[in-house]
């Protein structure tokens, strides 16, 4: 079992910046893929961006040139850079761990984006 845990998240003013991590750790053999998905109140989880192991990284259409995925594999770390933060980006934003077919997911962590 994989646990996942999540840090970076908080309030910041339009046009800022945050950077998000995740921590994964417990039984990790064959990561395939690691990256973010977010949801704000009354809508569907979506992709934010996602490192797919011999692939390549993927990001939502609405964060392509803001934001920026990176890992660390040595430490089975993921990190998401945030820039050019809007209100619309305010959401729970969740770690995502894929090991062959099995997903696991952090506890999610709270971006705010004030006006």
């Amino acid at each position: 079992q994989v646990q996942l845990v999540e840090s970076g998240g908080g309030l910041v003013q339009a046009g800022g910046s945050l950077r998000l991590s995740c921590a994964a750790s417990g039984s990790i053999s064959n990561i395939n893929a690691m990256g973010w998905y977010r949801q704000a109140p009354g809508k569907q989880r979506e992709l934010v961006a996602i490192i797919i192991s011999a692939v390549g990284t993927n990001y939502g259409d609405s964060v392509k040139g803001r934001f920026t995925i990176s890992r660390d594999p040595g430490a089975n770390k993921v990190y998401l850079q945030m820039n050019s933060l809007k209100p619309e980006d305010t959401a729970v934003y969740y770690c995502y761990y894929l090991e062959g077919s099995l997903p696991s997911w952090g506890q999610g962590t709270q971006v705010t984006v004030s006006s």
